[in-house]
């Protein structure tokens, strides 16, 4: 594909629009040489629980499928449902020559030098199909781990799911805990045809010095939905990610979900951006930031193109810790008079009438705080499972008093 090469070639030193900028030279191309995995229950222990933490099935119970990338290699891709495709990047490219009629289309190569390194240098990344009309029971899991210090992790995933089909997929991005910096550069492209359903669900658990670049893009059919959940608990040092759903399709619905906790030296800059484009569509951008010493920037923007769209912004946010800092920045835009588009955004602490409340009912007021900051993200995903419901609550029980 020598046009998407001669293209990343010009966009190799292009700043993205947001975030820091990060020096791409400071990461390693080459990976060390890995020992084969099996399976999941192969990695170490310290490795299962990193891996477990971000919602990952170890014994890939109530699982429909499971892909393992560790560093730059594919070490599971495999399918236990009929309907549904997995491999690698590389295998669907080679397997399927109409895969490059969805490769880079909704997502550009010269987007920045982030895009541009995905093309250049890419190590692998997933391919995920459901076939039309299968409604996949359980989720679709997959682990996408750094196991080497100061690694460049640069991957391109593509999910089809066909016309009246239903899948969930659960998205654990992680690293070895012998992992201090790093980069992970994550391209996803996501089409989603008529009467099509996917459920995204992204759980990222990082180190305090590892940048991460997602690029990510959705293209809608004709009465499909398509439900984004981001979570990040963790320390990063810097995260940018600013997503695109295109409803091209009639009826066509998006929502994301985003649940953001910045810790001290962490810099997140996360939004959600829907193009509306036909009528009848609609779409929804929730997020909720809690800072403990971090800084958060929360986008949303929602384009209404075409008569009949709805849509609405919510980006919310507590400062739990003095340094702290979250700007919320919702956009409105449309172009057609028949539009309902609307958007509410808040910023601040804990209402102190409300922790004396709880406590007047006879509970502590760190128990207070952390009652109200785990109410504050309850946005309902579903399909998290116990463990990673466990892993959450233990993140807040730590962030209470903060």
């Amino acid at each position: 594909m020598p046009e998407l090469t001669e293209r990343a070639l010009r966009a190799k030193e292009k700043k993205s629009a947001f975030g820091l900028d990060v020096d791409l030279s400071e990461f390693d191309s080459e990976s060390p040489q890995l020992e084969p995995v099996e399976d999941l229950t192969s990695l170490s222990g310290s490795e299962q629980a990193a891996v477990s933490a971000v919602g990952v099935s170890i014994n890939e119970s109530e699982r429909s499928g499971t892909f393992l990338q560790i560093d730059h290699r594919t070490c599971i891709a495999r399918s236990y449902d009929p309907g549904v495709e997995v491999m690698s990047i590389d295998e669907a490219l080679s397997n399927y020559p109409w895969v490059k009629d969805y490769y880079w289309q909704i997502v550009q190569v010269d987007a920045d030098k982030y895009t541009a390194q995905a093309e250049l240098k890419r190590t692998s990344g997933y391919f995920i199909r459901v076939l039309p009309g299968r409604k996949v029971q359980y989720p679709l899991q997959s682990c996408l781990f750094l196991s080497h210090d100061r690694l460049a992790q640069n991957l391109h995933n593509i999910v089809i799911v066909e016309e009246d089909a239903e899948a969930h997929i659960i998205t654990g991005c992680t690293i070895s805990p012998r992992v201090r910096r790093g980069l992970h550069i994550g391209v996803s492209e996501f089409y989603i045809k008529r009467n099509a359903r996917l459920v995204f669900t992204m759980i990222h658990n990082w180190g305090e010095e590892v940048a991460v670049r997602p690029r990510s893009a959705g293209l809608l059919g004709e009465n499909s939905s398509f439900t984004s959940n981001y979570i990040c608990m963790r320390p990063v040092r810097s995260l940018q990610m600013y997503p695109t759903t295109y409803l091209n399709g009639r009826n066509s619905s998006v929502r994301y979900n985003s649940i953001l906790l910045a810790n001290p030296d962490s810099e997140l800059d996360v939004g959600g951006r829907a193009v509306l484009n036909s009528p009848g569509s609609s779409a929804e951008i929730v997020s909720r930031a809690v800072t403990i010493g971090g800084k958060v920037w929360a986008r949303g923007h929602l384009l209404g193109a075409s008569p009949g769209i709805k849509g609405h912004l919510q980006c919310n946010g507590l400062i739990l810790k003095e340094g702290g800092f979250i700007k919320a920045i919702p956009e409105l835009e449309a172009n057609s008079p028949d539009v309902t588009m609307t958007h509410e955004a808040s910023v601040g602490k804990i209402a102190q009438e409300e922790i004396e409340y709880l406590m007047a009912r006879g509970i502590s007021e760190e128990e207070a705080i952390a009652l109200i900051v785990r109410g504050f993200v309850d946005i309902k995903i579903e399909g998290l499972g116990p463990e990673l419901e466990r892993e959450l609550d233990q993140i807040l029980t730590h962030a209470k008093g903060m």
